[in-house]
C-alpha cells in the first residue's frame, strides 16, 4: 500500500469541451481550468503532495487558432501575476519546463522573475509550457551526446532533462477520459501509476481528487521487482 504521492502530475484535459458544452468560447474553459488548478494546488498542500506538475501547453498546441493561443498566453501571464502573492505566502516554488524560446520575451521575463523569487521553497508547482516529451528527449540527447562515451548512462541522460532534480511522478492523472499520455513526461513516466477519469478538468473537484489519491494508495508498486 502507498501513502500520498510525493509527485503528482496532471494532464489537464477537457477545458474546450467544457466550454463548448455550455455555449461558451474555448477560452472560458481555459479560465475555468486555471481556477481548478488553484484549488488542486491548495488540496495538494493539505494532503502532503510536495510536487504538482501540470501539462498546460504542448509543443503541438501552437497549431491551434491564433486567438486561442494568444488568449492562453495572456491567461498564463495573468495567473503568474495574480497568484504570485499566494505562492509566496504558501512557500510554493514556481517552475516552468519546456522550450522557453518559443514564448514571448515579456512572458519569459515574468516566468524567470517568479522562479527566482520562489527558488528557495520546497513545495513546487511545475508548469509544462511549450512542452513535449519527445522534444525534451531530443533536447536531452543533444546534451547527452557531448558527454564522454564512458559517462553515457541512464542516470546521466536523466541529468540532461529540463528539470533533472525532480523525482519521477508517482501518479499521473488524466482528465476527460482519454487513455493516452499525449507526449507528456515520456522519459519520467516509466514507473508512474496512471489514473484516468471522465471528469473534464474544470469540473475536477475535491471528490475526484480524493478518488485519484485513493486509487494510488491501493496500488502495489513493485518497480519491476517481485511481489
Amino acid at each position: 500500500m502507498n501513502g500520498v504521492p510525493r509527485h503528482l502530475a496532471v494532464i489537464m484535459d477537457g477545458n474546450g469541451r467544457w466550454a463548448l458544452a455550455r455555449g461558451k468560447p474555448r477560452l472560458a474553459g481555459h479560465r475555468a481550468g486555471a481556477e481548478t488548478l488553484e484549488r488542486v494546488l491548495a488540496w495538494c498542500g493539505e494532503v502532503g503532495v510536495e510536487i504538482l506538475t501540470v501539462y498546460a501547453f504542448s509543443t503541438e498546441n501552437w497549431r491551434r487558432p491564433k486567438d486561442e493561443v494568444e488568449g492562453l498566453m495572456r491567461l498564463l501571464g495573468l495567473f503568474i501575476r495574480n497568484r504570485r502573492a499566494k505562492l509566496l505566502e504558501d512557500r510554493v516554488r514556481f517552475r516552468v519546463i519546456g522550450r522557453r524560446d518559443d514564448l514571448a520575451p515579456a512572458l519569459r521575463r515574468r516566468i524567470a522573475a517568479l522562479e527566482a523569487e520562489t527558488a528557495a521553497f520546497t513545495r513546487q508547482l511545475v508548469v509544462a509550457l511549450s512542452y513535449g516529451g519527445r522534444a525534451e528527449i531530443v533536447d536531452a540527447a543533444r546534451r547527452f551526446a557531448a558527454l564522454p562515451a564512458e559517462e553515457r548512462t541512464d542516470a546521466a541522460f536523466a541529468r540532461c532533462l529540463y528539470a533533472p532534480d525532480l523525482p519521477d511522478p508517482d501518479l499521473i492523472v488524466r482528465t476527460s477520459g482519454e487513455f493516452r499520455l499525449s507526449n507528456f513526461l515520456l522519459w519520467q513516466c516509466a514507473y508512474s501509476e496512471l489514473f484516468v477519469t471522465d471528469v473534464l478538468w474544470p469540473d475536477f473537484d475535491r471528490a475526484a481528487f480524493d478518488r485519484a489519491l485513493a486509487s494510488y494508495a491501493r496500488r502495489d508498486r513493485r518497480m519491476g521487482g517481485h511481489a
